[in-house]
């Protein structure tokens, strides 16, 4: 019965020291994820304002420019990959990844190659296992990234993209990455880049905005603007911005939701690790308590056997 009640209160300690990390990290990631979602909301409005500074460009001139003309049949696409440096948050990784896997498979089902452009140690990994090959990869600022990462990321990918597709260039560009919604939710999702989808550029470039419209003759309703010097050099000098900014706002994203997602996992493992606890408790003090009733039933059966002894003897 000692040997037992060592055993229970050597795994309390040990589950209390582990109880103390996951309480200190969930503590590390909320105080994180208030920085991480003030950031979001700072860079949002830039990333959706220069969004629509290009589509309205993009859709108020005749400019055939290569960032935002459709290819006739495109071949090749990239693919941008945001997950995390480091673990123990969950399925945020995972999810992120499942999602990528599921656009690659669209993808190649639409007659496209795929060149994946990795962020983050668990996408590295998993494409590494998997002896997949990677054009380029980014790791180490996953959980705080700056626009100087994001200027990096988004430099080779804008080459690719101006690139002849013989040449080792891409008619797309796609990223997949973990919006933050709130505390509790974090979604995967893929969105495109590059070329820029007109239907959609033409809307937001005209909502909310007071610009003048003219009549396409295919009947669309598209703004007027007078460019200078010219619309072909204003997206020139947008148009890198635009996804700077872009997989800056999705990079800080990624950062909200990962942190969020440790903070969920490390207090679901602070509330296993009470349990446990309470667990162990109970069946440490049951131990005891049978070690005493032994104790007692010994003593008394001790006292019964020289009562009878001595009887004996009388």
């Amino acid at each position: 019965m000692g040997a037992k009640l060592r055993v229970y209160k050597r795994r309390i300690r040990s589950v209390t020291a582990t109880k103390k990390i996951t309480k200190a990290m969930e503590m590390i990631a909320a105080s994180r994820v208030v920085k991480a979602q003030r950031q979001v909301a700072a860079s949002t409005p830039y990333a959706s304002e220069l969004t629509r500074a290009v589509t309205a460009v993009a859709t108020g001139s005749n400019t055939q420019h290569p960032l935002t003309t459709e290819a006739e049949k495109p071949s090749r696409a990239a693919l941008l990959l945001i997950t995390s440096d480091r673990g123990l948050a969950g399925g945020y990784s995972s999810n992120v990844i499942k999602a990528a896997e599921q656009l690659t498979e669209r993808l190649k089902a639409e007659g496209k190659e795929v060149d994946a452009y990795i962020v983050g140690r668990k996408g590295v990994s998993y494409y590494s296992f998997r002896e997949r090959k990677v054009v380029e990869s980014w790791t180490g600022f996953t959980d705080s990234p700056s626009y100087a990462d994001a200027k990096a990321i988004a430099a080779p990918l804008i080459e690719a993209v101006q690139k002849d597709t013989a040449e080792g260039g891409v008619d797309e560009l796609h990223i997949v990455y973990t919006e933050f919604i709130s505390m509790m939710t974090q979604t995967a999702l893929d969105d495109r880049l590059l070329p820029l989808s007109l239907d959609k550029a033409a809307a937001a470039a005209t909502s909310g905005a007071d610009a003048p419209v003219a009549e396409s003759s295919k009947g669309e309703i598209l703004p007027l603007f007078d460019f200078e010097p010219s619309a072909e050099d204003v997206l020139d000098a947008l148009l890198p911005r635009y996804v700077e900014s872009r997989i800056y706002n999705a990079l800080l994203q990624a950062a909200a939701s990962k942190h969020a997602a440790t903070r969920r996992a490390m207090k679901s493992a602070t509330d296993n690790a009470e349990e446990l606890i309470k667990s162990l408790s109970r069946l440490a003090n049951a131990a005891r308590q049978a070690e005493i009733t032994q104790e007692i039933s010994e003593i008394v059966g001790g006292a019964s056997a020289l009562a009878d002894a001595t009887a004996g003897s009388d």
